[in-house]
């Protein structure tokens, strides 16, 4: 399946969050840990404080441990949709996931139930292009390309979230940062493709989404995606059929292309996670100001 539409859809929501929030992205949030403006609170009344802590961090970001989340993994959605459970805001030092935790967020992400028509879509522009025509046409060749989508996709989130992580003891979360220009943190948000965090909270290479998507690029690449074909073609009017061999997908420059595919995906998603946050905050303003002025003009 091609993903380079993918990507070029991805690269204009970037844009179109540029244009139209143009000050968002030199929003700058105040400190994460405020100096109290009363006496700390009496022992007797901790639990409730903690509550209240808890409420707080949740509105700002959803980064708190829920039903069905590890802790240190967020609750967020991108565009209020696609799951954005591996990113952080303004998280600071946090403790470091168990390999078990790892592997359970991605999972969650994974098969969460916004994942099937995402992947269903996906397939249809796959179908559209006629991508890799091995697959044939129909409801047959569509249901080879959502299955061959979704399996690439699941692949590459478990080998880039969890495997390599586990092994490498790298730390798969997005730490999105809201410090500086524009500029300034785009590059950052570009930069995690190649560095990363370990669970001892020290930088180092990005072994994991580099080598975690090259391998998934060659196991989707050389195990279900077509191989070379025959197909036959009748002339009617010299009477004649003609064979014409189709090649194969599973080539290394259709793995490598496939693999560059991946990382600039994940690169341009980085970058909207980035500023994902600046923009919801502006949406949740506007909803704010509407049902303000909705709530004045009644009599």
């Amino acid at each position: 399946m091609s993903k380079k539409l993918v990507a070029q859809v991805s690269l204009a929501v970037v844009m179109a969050v540029i244009l139209a929030f143009p000050s968002a992205a030199q929003q700058t949030l105040p400190p994460s840990n405020p100096a109290p403006a009363a006496a700390p609170t009496p022992s007797s009344d901790h639990g409730q404080s903690e509550k209240d802590t808890n409420k707080n961090a949740q509105a700002a970001g959803g980064q708190q441990k829920t039903a069905g989340a590890p802790a240190g993994t967020s609750n967020d959605r991108l565009f209020l949709a696609l799951p954005n459970f591996l990113t952080l805001e303004n998280a600071g030092k946090v403790a470091p996931l168990t390999s078990g935790q790892k592997f359970k967020v991605v999972a969650r992400g994974t098969f969460d139930k916004i994942e099937f028509p995402w992947y269903g879509a996906l397939a249809g522009i796959s179908q559209a292009e006629n991508s890799e025509p091995g697959y044939g046409q129909g409801w047959e060749g569509y249901g080879k390309r959502y299955a061959s989508a979704f399996a690439d996709g699941t692949i590459e989130n478990f080998m880039v979230g969890a495997v390599f992580p586990s092994l490498l003891h790298q730390d798969p979360r997005f730490f999105q940062t809201s410090d500086g220009s524009f500029a300034h943190r785009a590059g950052y948000a570009v930069s995690r493709i190649f560095v990363t965090r370990t669970d001892s909270g020290h930088s180092q290479f990005n072994y994991s989404e580099i080598l975690g998507s090259a391998l998934s690029a060659t196991i989707s690449t050389n195990t279900y995606h077509p191989r070379a074909y025959i197909t036959t073609q009748y002339d009617p009017t010299t009477n004649m059929v003609t064979y014409i061999h189709n090649a194969s997908d599973r080539t290394l420059s259709n793995t490598l292309s496939v693999w560059g595919t991946q990382v600039g995906y994940d690169t341009i998603t980085i970058v909207v996670k980035e500023f994902w946050p600046d923009v919801r905050r502006k949406m949740s303003h506007k909803q704010k100001g509407d049902a303000a002025m909705t709530g004045s003009a009644k009599p």
